[in-house]
């Protein structure tokens, strides 16, 4: 990959980018325009394969891509904690990712250039350029509500890469995403109020060690604010994702967007 290619250019500062978003039950997509954070096309939703090996995975891309007839460059969330291109943690994909260098798996599986980074780090740069973090300085905390419970951290603008707060043990001994997240809610058939009080427990473990300026919640439960909002007793205001479940899609576009801008390092 001696040359990265641009994104489709339109007019002025605008770039074209796919932006696509891996979840443990779904694949989304969509195309985005990164100078605005709006999409450009209509959001797919294709299943995550099961088990979520890499061959499979990239089998569920390629349908991806043709679905949206591109050619370029890919931006991509990924569930997972990802080192200096190299997937280290494997929480709701199949284990036999870890150690995988995953943009190259995925660029030379399908001809274009992928740009791969943690999901909710991702959702984290949507929101921040453009959503419910805009204009924040001190310390953002984003926390993506889903099959897992994903985490972003800023501090004045700056993200803290790779953090994984989902998997924190809370002082009831259990582990925060499988006592609050998303799938818990649906699989336990709990009202909202009660799944709220399991949630503010791991937010307020969060404000303890952290101590954030503004929490933002990210994921398809973060529509639902007001059905739980009132069981949420952090010092940090909480507020729901500008982007909702898409800012996945437009975050790994705008990381995608970034990596291009990065000059290419010297040849020796």
């Amino acid at each position: 990959w001696r040359h990265r290619p641009a994104g489709k250019q339109r007019k002025g500062n605008s770039v074209e980018i796919l932006g696509i978003d891996v979840g443990g039950t779904g694949i989304k997509s969509a195309r985005v325009d990164t100078a605005t954070g709006k999409l450009l096309s209509e959001r797919h939703r294709v299943v995550t394969p099961r088990p979520a090996t890499p061959d499979a995975v990239l089998e569920a891309l390629r349908e991806v891509l043709r679905h949206h007839d591109w050619r370029g460059p890919v931006g991509m969330g990924f569930p997972a904690a990802i080192q200096h291109g190299v997937v280290r943690t494997a929480s709701n994909i199949d284990k036999s990712f870890i150690g995988l260098p995953i943009s190259d798996y995925f660029s030379r599986g399908t001809g274009n250039r992928f740009f791969t980074a943690n999901d909710a780090d991702v959702a984290g740069l949507a929101e921040m350029r453009f959503g419910a973090g805009q204009g924040h300085s001190g310390v953002v905390l984003i926390v993506t509500i889903g099959t897992g419970l994903g985490t972003a951290l800023f501090s004045n603008g700056q993200l803290l890469p790779n953090t994984e707060l989902g998997h924190v043990f809370l002082e009831n001994g259990q582990e925060a995403e499988r006592y609050a997240s998303e799938a818990v809610r649906v699989t336990k058939e709990l009202k909202w109020k009660d799944w709220g009080k399991r949630l503010d427990m791991y937010l307020c473990t969060m404000e303890f060690l952290l101590w954030p300026d503004l929490i933002v919640l990210g994921g398809g439960v973060s529509a639902k604010l007001e059905k739980f909002g009132s069981m949420l007793t952090t010092k940090a205001p909480v507020v729901a994702a500008s982007f909702l479940n898409q800012a996945g899609i437009v975050g790994a576009a705008l990381f995608a967007e970034q990596a291009l801008r990065q000059p290419l390092p010297a040849s020796k």
